[in-house]
């Protein structure tokens, strides 16, 4: 039987390390893919990240919140053991919960019914006392300002740095010049602008996918037409959506 999505092209937008997921899906649905990286997630060093991860392993933070999976991943290579999260974890969705998972042997205590920042801010419930939120470099306030609100006191620290890339690899890049994609995937706002960045505008009528609200925003932003956003906010959601917009 043909597979739905036989014969397109889709570019994954994700860190290479992150991309496997998605595009082990859209090979099951039949599509080519191109793993075209608009952003690299590189290790943030700090006195502050050091501190309060010792802060962490000591037990002086209530909460910790984890809004990717670099987040956990930066734990996983900074803490001795998963015992050292002595603290209440907050996922932002069940991607970020299943790679906590995998490591820590523990659910989190809380994961929002919709996968954002917002939609965590929103779950998160009004108390007092210590919150980590440990985020990318780039990651916007507004999170920390929502816990603020609810009676927490957050310490904002850089887990991780994002960088963006001159160019795309060269497969990329081709393809995209000869018309051969059929949709392109962003997996975060970061995502949007690294391959702006990258590319500058887009040409032909390539159909965008985006794994959530804040990321399409950034597209439209960026003067590119969103054609799905995926629901749930999840890579299995991102190839549902793809094939959506693609069959």
């Amino acid at each position: 039987m043909t597979k739905p999505l036989a014969g397109t092209t889709v570019l994954v937008t994700r860190p290479a390390d992150q991309s496997s997921g998605l595009v082990k899906l859209l090979d099951q649905l039949g599509a080519r893919s191109i793993v075209a990286p608009a952003i690299e997630i590189v290790p943030a060093r700090s006195a502050a990240l050091t501190a309060a991860l010792r802060q962490l392993a000591g037990g002086e933070f209530d909460w910790i919140t984890l809004t990717s999976r670099a987040t956990v991943e930066m734990l996983r290579h900074r803490l001795t053991s998963p015992h050292d999260v002595r603290a209440q974890v907050a996922a932002i969705g069940e991607g970020t919960a299943d790679a906590y998972r995998r490591w820590s042997r523990r659910r989190p205590d809380l994961v929002p019914p919709t996968f954002t920042t917002a939609g965590l801010a929103r779950t998160f419930p009004s108390g007092t006392g210590r919150v980590l939120c440990a985020r990318a470099d780039i990651a916007p306030e507004g999170l920390e300002d929502a816990l603020t609100a609810k009676g927490w006191t957050p310490t904002r620290v850089d887990a991780y740095r994002t960088r963006m890339p001159r160019s795309l690899p060269a497969e990329a890049r081709t393809a995209l010049r000869t018309g051969e994609v059929d949709a392109v995937t962003f997996t975060s706002a970061s995502t949007v602008r690294g391959f702006i960045g990258a590319l500058g505008a887009v040409k032909g009528s390539l159909k965008v996918v985006c794994i959530g609200p804040v990321t399409a925003k950034e597209a439209r932003a960026h003067g590119l037409p969103v054609h799905a956003v995926a629901s749930p906010h999840t890579v299995e959601g991102v190839a549902a959506a793809v094939e959506r917009v693609l069959r």
